[in-house]
């Protein structure tokens, strides 16, 4: 019998080790039905899983659990391996997003040292033969509240790590929908993927010179640090915020067309 591909484990989707099995079995994910167990395991990554900055993209899932934070591809890669444990078909897609979407977590200092598009990537998990958009896990809801805070006449906001139309109200509870948080800032499109290890064998983050040094050994520090802060409430002002809040970028793909975001 062939295996199915979107329930496997992988080097990155890690479920069989005991740190991922341990969770799933204190958390009793496993005796939920499919619709609760998606949201029982999206609902720990979205608000126990810290928005942060890791070393690199490709830790595995027990790695980032290590961490105990993550960005949109860690934590997508925690979240697929949660849901493969639980028995649930999932899939990644790839994209990237403009830098300006990172603009206030990103210190002004060195905005400029960061890859005009950067990797992204969102969870589609298949409940009863529907596929659904999982990106709302990315920023945690204390995050959230004080950016919601920060910003009260806001609806449109493409900036510290948030790319979203409904600032407000945004759609990132589960619900048994499609949930958004960074959609705004996508500006490339590669397509759906097995899993995380098929899509970083074939895209990697374009770091030139040292850039990659810097981000992983001083720069990311940098940015926890900035999210801590807005954790509590202290949103870092960004220079000219009424002309950089929102998308400042055409979005396209590969072949200059635009995405195929739903």
């Amino acid at each position: 019998m062939t295996r199915d591909l979107l329930l496997m484990a992988t080097p990155m989707l890690d479920f069989e080790t005991p740190a991922l099995q341990d969770l799933i079995a204190r958390r009793g994910w496993a005796q939920l039905r499919p619709a609760d167990k998606i949201g029982a395991a999206y609902t720990y990554v979205k608000d126990e899983v810290l928005f942060g900055y890791n070393a690199a993209d490709t830790l595995s899932a027990s790695a980032v659990l290590a961490d105990g934070y993550g960005q949109c591809n860690t934590k997508a890669t925690l979240l697929m391996a949660l849901l493969r444990g639980l028995g649930v078909r999932c899939r990644l897609h790839g994209f990237t997003i403009d830098k300006g979407l990172q603009r206030g977590v990103v210190p002004e200092a060195v905005y400029w040292l960061a890859p005009r598009s950067i990797l992204h990537s969102w969870v589609e998990v298949d409940l009863d033969g529907t596929w659904i958009n999982l990106e709302g896990f990315i920023i945690d809801a204390p995050v959230l509240s004080a950016l919601q805070g920060a910003f009260p006449g806001r609806a449109t906001l493409c900036a510290y790590g948030v790319g979203t139309n409904h600032l407000q109200t945004p759609n990132t509870d589960w619900t048994g929908a499609d949930t958004y948080i960074q959609r705004t800032g996508i500006n490339n499109d590669f397509g759906v993927f097995s899993s995380p290890d098929d899509f970083y064998a074939v895209h990697q983050q374009e770091f030139r010179g040292l850039q990659e040094t810097l981000y992983r050994l001083i720069i990311r520090h940098w940015m926890n640090r900035r999210v801590a802060a807005m954790r509590v409430g202290h949103v870092p002002t960004i220079p000219n915020s009424n002309v950089n809040l929102d998308p400042q970028f055409p979005p396209h793909d590969a072949n200059g067309k635009a995405p195929r975001v739903p």
